[in-house]
């Protein structure tokens, strides 16, 4: 797994396991061009990976929940004269509450960002991938995106269950190309991500075998996509997890998650 004079990109870069991404990738010699909407946390988390790993860096500012953002990004490549060997689709947030608690503009946003821009950045940089023979694309999924789906953060489970489905189609249009893509499925990560949406204490009080640090998770994902893994759980407890949600009944698995869910509300209200 070394990425010498290889080109990735990565988005949502700036914090989490984006960054750690980031951080990994560089230490196996990729270049390096980071996108997220935190220009400063950009510049800073560069000019770190420049020094440390003597690799190139380049960073875009964007929301991808702009649907111009893909190809403004594009353009940047394309003046750049960078070619990109490797995306890592990372991007992404929460909206807590309901359904009905959010109005439709907030819902586009997350439809926009964590659907929308991950197909559209594949479709930009896979076509190039396939012709020089060589490609890695992981999607960020989730467990929530192969379990039955839970009331609160509606679209969130949906959004990751196209991004697993995404990956296995790709993988099988891809196969005898070079191109290798993978859904990377982590359960809860210590990240960014719990601050966004208010969680972080309701989190810290989970037992540590169902919390994962992100480089592990980072890490196992690296390694899955170059063995060909289209979909990837991270972690003992998240694979029993997913193993008993596939094993039980349909209807079984939904109740479980039903009355998980509305517990772990119940301790966040």
């Amino acid at each position: 797994m070394i990425y010498q004079g290889k080109w990735a990109l990565i988005t949502g870069a700036s914090a989490g396991i984006g960054a750690v991404f980031a951080e990994s990738f560089a230490a196996r010699g990729a270049n390096l061009v980071l996108t997220a909407r935190r220009e400063d946390r950009l510049n800073t988390l560069a000019e770190k990976l420049k020094t440390a790993h003597n690799v190139d860096v380049k960073i875009i500012a964007a929301d991808l929940a702009d649907a111009n953002a893909p190809a403004i990004i594009a353009d940047r490549l394309r003046t750049d004269g960078v070619t990109i060997d490797i995306l890592v689709n990372n991007a992404g947030f929460g909206l807590p509450g309901h359904y009905g608690d959010n109005d439709w503009q907030t819902h586009r946003e997350f439809i926009e960002l964590m659907v929308t821009s991950y197909a559209h950045l594949t479709r930009l940089v896979l076509p190039g991938m396939c012709e020089r023979g060589y490609g890695r694309i992981i999607h960020v999924s989730s467990v929530a995106g192969l379990v039955p789906g839970s009331s609160g953060h509606t679209l969130y489970g949906a959004s990751k269950a196209f991004l697993v489905s995404f990956a296995q189609s790709l993988a099988a249009e891809c196969d005898g190309t070079g191109v290798n893509v993978s859904a990377l499925c982590p359960g809860f990560t210590y990240s960014e991500f719990h601050d966004v949406n208010d969680t972080r204490a309701l989190i810290s009080k989970l037992p540590g075998y169902m919390v994962m640090q992100p480089q592990p998770v980072v890490d196992g994902a690296i390694a899955a996509v170059e063995k060909g893994h289209v979909v990837y759980v991270p972690g003992a407890w998240n694979k029993f997890s997913v193993w008993l949600m596939k094993a039980l009944p349909r209807p079984w698995a939904a109740a479980v998650v039903k009355k998980q869910s509305a517990k772990f509300r119940k301790q966040h209200t």
